[in-house]
Parts: C-alpha cells; structure tokens; sequence
C-alpha cells in the first residue's frame, strides 16, 4: 500500500500549509515552504478515501473531478458524524462563530469548534476574519441563522468564487474595513435575536494573507497572477513548479512557460502520487479570470 495524499492542512497560525498523508491507518505531514520546487506524477485510477479514518471497504473508482473523492457509502457514513450536517446536536464542546472574507462584496458567516482556533477559516481561504461569539453548538448554529438573515450573507460560499475574487485582491485597510462594519452590524443585535447563551467576542481583524503570500508574486501579483487551474487529475499526468503562494486548499505554483497554477490539493486525493521534478503541467485545466476555458491537456 502508498501513501495516499489527503490535503492540505493549515495546523500552525503563523506556519504554512502541511499536505497531509495517509497509509492504512498511519498518518504524517509534509511541510511546504514558498519558493521550493514542488512537483507530483498521478499514476492509476483515483479511488475512494473512505470514511472516519477507515478505507473504504470496497476500493470504489471516483471521478476525476470530484473534490469529495468518496463513493456514495462513504459519503453517508461520514455526513452521519458531521457538525456541518447537524447529525451531532449534542455535540458538547464549546464553538466560535465568525465572519469571514474572502474578496470584496463577499463574506460569510460560519462556526467552529474551539479547540481548533483559527484552522478551519484558512483551510477555507478566508483572507481576513473577526471572531463574533462563543458559546454551545445549538447557540452558535442560532447566531449563524440570524446573522446571514439580518446581514443578508451566507453561510456557504461554493470555492471557485472564493478564487475568483481573491484574483483581484484589494489593500489591508480595505478588506478589515468591509469586516468591521459587518462587524458592528451583528453587534448591533445584542438584545434582537442574539442567543443568550452565546458570549459576543470583541472586535479583532485577522488578516491571512502574508500566511499565504497572496499579496506578493504568485498571489493577486506577479507574472499577472493565476492563469490557469488544474480541474483534475489523469493518469500519467504531471504538476510541477515553484510553490508562491498557497489559500485554503489550493497550491500556487509557478510552472514556467506555463505561468502560475494552482491547483486543489482535494483533487489529489486518491490518487497513487509520485515525486516529479522540472516544471509544467499536463493536466486538464481550465483558464481563470477570463471566462475562457481549456479542458484538454497543454
């Protein structure tokens, strides 16, 4: 049995992102560090990761392009453990609500647990995000309710406008101000639909966006930005470049005459995925920011 790639996590708020690996059930972390030659080669059929740390019984071949990459028995069992799918009501422990953006005009609301501090909103890509509250599961899943009626913002957000927008990122100043009033809006709530029982946290911009080196080359800048993205995986095919930048689950990488690249480490998964050095990519892509798109192999 490989390694079997399992994503890109962001552990450490002052680190960068660590791709994830598993065999059976062992696990281990890659760390990744802008400016290194990162390169992979997908080889086989992608197949199922399974669910809650166990193998999916049955090895079933997904598709290319799913970011899942669970067969539809996997998928059940793990939505039925899942705070997202509100299978878990008395889910004990203690959950922050936030506001989080991801590029102008666009923000959401959402939770999560505590005890993983800010992890959860970079491994969504969120740029800048304040903390609102905290307090038990079913008060912070109220807030999230009241919050996206009375500020009229949701609380999913599909990924590929999250990049899109981040492809025309504006200043520090700008982006906390957008929060700070949506900020001041939910405060101003205290006492007209607020829970009781969730404790509303002071006002603190966090801006994610050195940790992703979004704001330099590779990012928003440099060699005019992300062109294209890998749309998934074939056999035989290859990723590679100099890692520049890296948001929620995708790598940037400089990939030569190629240009930037990004590509979601959630495509990887279930792949068979081997060293690759040069740079280039031989992957279907589809080309960002202009409408146009390319889904053969270039």
């Amino acid at each position: 049995m490989n390694w079997q790639c399992t994503g890109l996590r962001w552990p450490d708020e002052r680190g960068g992102p660590v791709l994830g690996w598993r065999k059976g059930r062992q696990t281990r972390g890659s760390a990744l560090a802008y400016g290194t030659e990162f390169g992979f080669r997908a080889s086989g059929v992608r197949i199922c990761v399974g669910a809650r740390g166990n193998a999916c019984p049955m090895a079933v071949p997904v598709p290319e392009r799913s970011t899942g990459a669970r067969c539809v028995e996997c998928g059940r069992l793990d939505r039925a453990h899942s705070v997202a799918a509100d299978t878990i009501p008395d889910d004990p422990r203690t959950y922050r609500v936030y506001l989080a953006w991801f590029g102008t005009g666009l923000v959401k609301v959402g939770i999560t647990a505590e005890e993983r501090g800010a992890a959860r909103l970079r491994e969504q890509g969120a740029v800048v995000f304040s903390w609102l509250g905290r307090g038990p599961l079913m008060a912070a899943r109220r807030a999230e309710e009241v919050l996206r009626a009375a500020l009229g913002v949701p609380d999913r957000i599909p990924y590929a406008r999250k990049r899109a927008v981040r492809a025309d990122l504006v200043g520090p100043a700008v982006r906390a101000a957008e929060v700070a009033e949506l900020y001041g809006r939910a405060a101003a709530l205290d006492g007209r639909g607020w829970p009781e029982a969730l404790e509303r946290l002071p006002f603190a911009v966090v801006d994610h966006a050195g940790v992703f080196a979004i704001d330099g080359p590779g990012g928003t800048g440099g060699r005019g930005g992300v062109v294209r993205a890998v749309t998934g995986l074939v056999d035989g095919g290859v990723v590679a470049g100099r890692l520049v930048a890296a948001a929620g689950p995708d790598l940037h990488l400089d990939a030569g005459g190629d240009g930037v690249v990004v590509v979601d480490t959630r495509l990887m998964t279930g792949w068979d995925l081997a060293a690759a050095a040069g740079s280039g990519v031989s992957m279907p892509t589809v080309t960002t920011g202009g409408g146009a798109s390319q889904d053969g192999l270039f």
